[in-house]
């Protein structure tokens, strides 16, 4: 099971910090990823962390402003995202790509 939160409305500029909550797996051994969808459009994938943590892969369209990030003693991934945009603006999904799973996602939404 994954669990997201943090979500909320932010001015934009703003930061806001997703985390995810996992159980019923290895979540230590499991690659994970940031996927958000925005009203009216397709899925996009954000951000990939691989199990270990050391590596991690990010969309051109956030890469140095978000930062994706796990504690595998907590079983948490996180997304921290800076210099928040309107175009931001989404439902972000935790994700185990490899296992097929999601969470049921957390609102982000950029406006002044």
């Amino acid at each position: 099971q994954l669990v997201e939160s943090g979500g909320g409305m932010v001015q934009p500029g703003g930061s806001l910090r997703l985390s995810c909550k996992a159980s019923g797996f290895a979540f230590s051994s499991t690659d994970m990823s940031w996927v958000r969808r925005a009203p009216g459009k397709g899925p996009e994938w954000v951000s990939r962390i691989k199990a270990g943590g050391a590596t991690t892969y990010t969309a051109e369209s956030v890469k140095g402003r978000f930062t994706i990030s796990r504690d595998n003693a907590k079983n948490t991934l996180y997304l921290q995202m800076d210099s928040l945009k309107p175009e931001d603006t989404a439902v972000y999904y935790c994700a185990s790509e490899d296992l097929g799973i999601s969470g049921r996602g957390t609102q982000v939404a950029v406006s002044s």
